[in-house]
């Protein structure tokens, strides 16, 4: 463990380094973030971020972020929970909630309470009102990196009173190549949301037959730009499973993802337009990387029929995730 940076009131920023089946990782304290992650045999970083910490306060869209502690967006920042009202940050367009608010815990210090060689156990508390939810929340995530290239997440969370709970895993995939248009992107998905002009799902709940956003079978990512969507894989958190998968024609370099989701956020990265070089001299403009989010639906809360992120008391919220890499050898 060796100290990344400072926060602006003085705290300390760690980062851990990982090594374990054929990867490399980084983690922070900071946003229990994945700075960098690398795969044997091919140079260049697999995921978006920058070499210092000063930029992530000031740049990073959530570059590398566990998100929460409710991710994706809630339409005007509402919560009403067992019939009591809650008004939630703001902090997209000044209307709606982002990713657990201005201050979720993607941007907040975690604190490291085991590492190892090849895995790490990060824990963070958020009291009761923080960014308006209810209940104090305590979250634990694990990454671990296991035999054959597999990066392996899992997410616990214990609340004691009501709240929503939806966590995702905001990596920025770049397997290859200045931009990730030609990547080969699958999702197994018959339907996605469709969103309005502020990326607020409408309620519908569409086929993707026909549409730019038909992943079924691989085909280039630029097919769908933009997208900013949720695609619809089950409608309830199920066994770990393989839900996408991401290949580089341009390196070899492939990734699998596994979870235990019901929904996966495809965002192509359309709108990152950073005037600082990334991690090894990254050029971040737009499609640069796409982040795929495995979480709940988005806005559930406002859609009896999507499934729901309410995490009560005496309850676990538990996802598993994997993402896996392999690089073709020529």
């Amino acid at each position: 463990m060796s100290q990344f940076g400072q926060m602006p009131d003085g705290t300390t920023v760690e980062r851990v380094i990982l090594r374990g089946g054929g990867l490399t990782a980084n983690v922070l304290s900071y946003g229990a973030v994945i700075q960098d992650l690398r795969i044997d045999g091919h140079d260049a970083p697999l995921v978006l971020g920058f070499d210092t910490f000063a930029p992530y306060l000031t740049h990073s869209p959530y570059f590398g972020a566990t998100a929460g502690r409710c991710a994706n967006r809630i339409r005007d920042g509402h919560l009403e929970l067992d019939g009591r009202s809650y008004q939630l940050d703001r902090n997209f367009l000044g209307k709606h909630l982002l990713h657990g608010g201005a201050a979720g815990m993607g941007k907040r210090i975690w604190r490291f309470d085991k590492v190892g060689d090849d895995c790490v156990t990060l824990t963070i508390t958020q009291a009761a009102g923080d960014m308006g939810f209810p209940g104090e929340l305590t979250t634990c995530v694990t990454f671990s990196l296991l035999p054959d290239g597999i990066l392996d997440i899992r997410i616990e969370a214990e609340t004691d009173a009501p709240t929503l709970c939806n966590i995702a895993h905001h990596s920025y995939f770049n397997l290859g190549g200045d931009t990730v248009s030609d990547h080969l992107l699958t999702v197994d998905a018959e339907s996605y949301l469709p969103v309005n002009a502020e990326l607020i799902p409408t309620g519908e709940v569409r086929s993707v037959a026909g549409t730019g956003f038909d992943f079924r079978n691989p085909a280039p990512v630029r097919r769908a730009h933009p997208v900013d969507h949720n695609f619809c894989l089950s409608r309830e958190r199920g066994p770990l499973r393989p839900v996408a998968r991401l290949a580089s024609p341009a390196s070899g370099v492939a990734m699998e993802l596994r979870t235990t989701e019901p929904g996966l956020q495809v965002y192509d990265g359309a709108k990152i337009n950073v005037d600082l070089p990334g991690l090894s001299g990254q050029t971040l403009r737009a499609h640069a990387g796409i982040a795929l989010e495995p979480q709940v639906w988005p806005d559930a809360n406002h859609h009896d029929d999507f499934p729901q992120a309410v995490l009560r008391p005496g309850e676990v919220y538990q996802q598993h995730t994997q993402y896996i890499f392999s690089k073709e050898t020529k």
